[in-house]
């Protein structure tokens, strides 16, 4: 057998990246309630599981090849990825649906503790669909954004090495509006109990995906120079993101605190995706401070704005993916004939072309989930009953529970759920109304 050893690279890039779902799926489990955390942990593995399927039936055809309007490819050039047989750009094929499944799994922990599982599952493929794949398009595969574009012959060339506006942007307008859609927990910024539960699955989550994030960022790397580039910038930006995130919190609130360091880590992590290959790793790292401080800042608004976006998906992926994104026209150096960001005297073309990336994600994510969780919200329902939410939606949507409990165990779970059923008080009348978009 032959195969060169940038096919294998991007072979395990896939698997690395592949693996950040479950670890992303930890993450989130750990940040909630016990009664929550399988229900977090198999919305990132459905995700896996449909938008796999969907990758290959007509997910990657909209993704590349001749388009419509620069807007999305034709869903039938490679309907099941018949066409790529016998050859390596099955490999690519591949490595870019890791990419989609965890983009559209990121969206999950806004609206953790109380969304029905089933409308998850709707949802999942239809925005991978509408949302992700166009925008996958319109930078990567040759349509508005890329070289060539329209958009791009206007507002210049972005910068998108990894997904700062295709992944973490869209992923955190599409939890924003869906967190609004869903509606606030019961008891959101009042219950004490509204804590992880499981900081050391946060932890070990933090790390699966700081490792697959060398994968993530690397695999496309086309030289050996540029891959360490990479890997450099993906080490030391996370890195001093940590420590900037436990400096605010230290003068914050008082305390370093494990799941500071571990947001810390992914708000660096979110950073460094778009920008990995186009600056130095000193400016690496200022971008590691900067993103950390803000993201320990953004993610207290959901408080102060009232929104419940339950894991900070907001604060941090939309936070530090706008920064990273918007950071390339400061700070990207001149490479193949383009000038760099202001900070090398580029001027401010480089800025202008990010900055449109950036509003036309937010639309594009934005718009598309609010009618997506809409329709599904007035059909078949996003959002769990108040009974169910206070049970715990690992019982009444899975009925399974992480740990064990005594009553709580698999073969008495309809005992259970009666029983406690039965012991629930109907809402308040001053509850009823519903905070969402109902």
């Amino acid at each position: 057998m032959e195969i060169s050893a940038q096919h294998v690279w991007l072979m395990l890039s896939s698997a690395m990246v592949l693996f950040m779902t479950p670890g992303l799926g930890l993450f989130y489990g750990g940040m909630t309630r016990a009664k929550a955390a399988l229900n977090m942990i198999m919305m990132s593995f459905i995700s896996a599981g449909i938008v796999g399927v969907v990758w290959v039936l007509w997910g990657y055809s909209m993704t590349t090849g001749d388009g419509f309007l620069g807007l999305f490819g034709n869903p039938f050039a490679h309907f099941g990825l018949q066409d790529l047989m016998g050859s390596p750009d099955l490999i690519k094929a591949g490595f870019a649906a890791t990419f989609a499944i965890i983009t559209v799994a990121l969206i999950s922990g806004a609206i953790a503790d109380r969304a029905k599982f089933g409308a998850w599952a709707v949802f999942v493929p239809i925005w991978v669909t509408v949302v992700y794949c166009p925008l996958a398009y319109m930078i990567w595969g040759g349509g508005l954004m890329s070289a060539g574009g329209a958009l791009t012959e206007i507002f210049g060339q972005v910068i998108d090495f990894a997904g700062g506006a295709v992944v973490e942007v869209s992923s955190g307008t599409a939890a924003f509006v869906l967190a609004l859609i869903v509606g606030k927990r019961h008891g959101f910024a009042k219950d004490p109990n509204h804590r992880p539960h499981n900081v050391p699955f946060i932890m070990i989550g933090a790390a699966i995906l700081w490792f697959g994030w060398f994968g993530f960022n690397g695999g496309a790397a086309a030289t050996a120079e540029q891959a360490g580039l990479i890997w450099v910038n993906t080490l030391v930006t996370p890195a001093a993101a940590m420590l900037s995130w436990l400096v605010v919190e230290k003068v914050r609130h008082g305390h370093p605190t494990s799941l500071g360091a571990a947001s810390g880590v992914v708000a660096g992590l979110v950073a460094i995706t778009p920008s990995c290959a186009n600056i130095t790793p000193l400016a690496a790292l200022g971008l590691g401070l900067v993103a950390g401080a803000a993201c320990a800042v953004f993610v207290d608004l959901k408080y102060k704005f009232g929104f419940d976006d339950s894991l900070d998906v907001v604060g941090v992926h939309f936070g530090a993916g706008v920064i990273g994104t918007l950071s390339l026209g400061f700070i990207a150096f001149p490479q193949d004939g383009v000038a760099g960001g202001l900070l090398y005297g580029g001027g401010p073309q480089q800025l202008i072309a990010q900055t449109m990336a950036v509003l036309v994600t937010i639309a594009l994510s934005g718009l598309g989930t609010l009618i997506i969780g809409r329709a599904i919200h007035k059909t078949i329902g996003f959002r769990v009953p108040h009974e169910h939410e206070v049970t715990g939606v690992d019982l009444t949507q899975h009925a399974e529970s992480a740990y064990e409990f005594g009553l709580t165990a698999h073969g008495h779970f309809r005992q259970q759920q009666a029983h406690l059923s039965a012991l629930i008080k109907r809402k308040p009348a001053t509850e009823a109304k519903e905070d969402s978009f109902a």
